[in-house]
């Protein structure tokens, strides 16, 4: 039978696991991607993949052993301090965890590598897409060029270009800003830092701050300052200015322990400010032909609860599935992906609000150490 023209708007890790889960099932897509190549810019960060939703996508792709040899050993361990460095939790990663840390670069390049050459194309910005009826869609390029899709995917994050279509909510801010920092080939020129961060996780909460970090499987300390501040706070600050950027942002640790302070003060290189927005938590849209939204296009939330990767995941392989399970009805598929993904979405975004609270609320950080003690009585 002939299949629909599917095309998939973002090549995340949501968008990239759709199409690899079609391809398992011999559906094609197309993946239009704005930057220029799975190099343009260092993806970064780790990512802890659950059991339930990121492990059973791979699952689903095809891919879960591979994914396997990814795991950064070490990872699951974690650490939670106060502002004086006082440890409050720490556990160890003994390799039995269902949380295994994984390098979100690595990740990406592994869904990349497993699809069908030209699957992907990179370069490829879509900055506008309209309805032409019958759910067909026409979408419009940075480079000027116009094409139409059977069946549109806006996996493209947090300010989708394809949201508009199904729904008019807009991300919101979050009251919280990350300034991202890295302190490189940590065991040797940052030894405190690296002793104090350990080989996984750590937080330190206190005072409606915090300092969170995670050592990467390159040596490296990847550092998120988090600071309850207006919206626009980082306009104020000189962040090409490396030196200024650090002062202003250790100013808001004046009265932390000094090896708190030193995870920013001894950085290498720029600082980054990101501020953090979340949809509504009940963000849903009634059905629109031909169109649905993952990952961040769906569910923007606060990264507290620990969800977004996973879950745009399995928002890739779920609807993969749904469609390859209903030939000939790409309505009906979109139906019940979206029946399933909106209470999902609801759950976890609730779970990331709450963790935002925790974490610098007033009793930070009490809350934390107790979500992670019954996590571990629950075990």
């Amino acid at each position: 039978m002939t299949h629909p023209v599917i095309t998939i708007v973002g090549g995340g890790l949501g968008g990239l696991t759709l199409a690899r889960v079609l391809h398992v099932h011999g559906i094609a897509a197309t993946v239009h991607e704005a930057e220029v190549s799975p190099r343009a810019r260092t993806q970064g960060g780790m990512l802890d993949i659950h059991e339930e939703s990121g492990q059973r996508a791979l699952r689903a792709a095809g891919l879960y052993e591979d994914f396997r040899a990814l795991v950064h050993p070490g990872g699951q361990a974690v650490r939670v301090l106060d502002r004086h460095a006082t440890v409050h939790w720490e556990e160890t990663d003994n390799g039995r965890g269902g949380r295994p840390e994984v390098e979100r670069g690595m990740l990406r390049d592994l869904l990349v590598a497993s699809l069908p050459e030209g699957t992907v194309h990179w370069g490829a910005k879509v900055t506008a897409a309209r309805p032409l009826g019958g759910g067909r869609h026409e979408l419009r390029r940075a480079d000027g060029s116009v094409f139409s899709t059977d069946v549109l995917i806006g996996a493209d994050g947090a300010w989708s270009r394809i949201r508009p279509l199904v729904s008019d909510a807009v991300p919101a801010y979050t009251g919280v800003s990350f300034v991202e920092a890295d302190l490189l080939d940590a065991d040797t020129r940052h030894p405190a830092g690296a002793a104090l961060v350990g080989g996984g996780m750590f937080f330190a909460l206190g005072d409606g701050k915090g300092l969170l970090a995670h050592r990467e499987p390159d040596g490296s300390l990847h550092v998120y300052v988090a600071l309850r501040v207006p919206a626009d706070w980082s306009d104020g600050v000189d962040f090409a200015n490396a030196a200024t950027a650090k002062d202003e942002v250790a100013g808001h640790f004046a009265d932390w322990d000094p090896a708190l302070r030193s995870l920013v003060t001894d950085a290498d290189g720029a600082l980054v400010p990101r501020a953090v927005h979340a949809l509504p938590t009940r963000h849903r849209w009634d059905r629109v032909p031909g169109v649905t939204l993952l990952g961040d296009a769906a569910h923007l939330m606060s990264p507290f609860a620990g969800e977004g990767a996973n879950l745009a995941m399995l928002d890739g392989a779920e609807l993969g599935e749904a469609v390859a399970a209903r030939p000939g009805d790409v309505e009906g598929a979109l139906h019940a992906y979206e029946q399933a993904l909106f209470p999902r979405s609801e759950t976890a975004a609730t779970a990331s609000a709450e963790g935002l609270e925790l974490c610098f609320g007033p009793a930070a950080p009490q809350g934390l150490v107790e979500v992670f003690a019954g996590r571990d009585a629950a075990a």
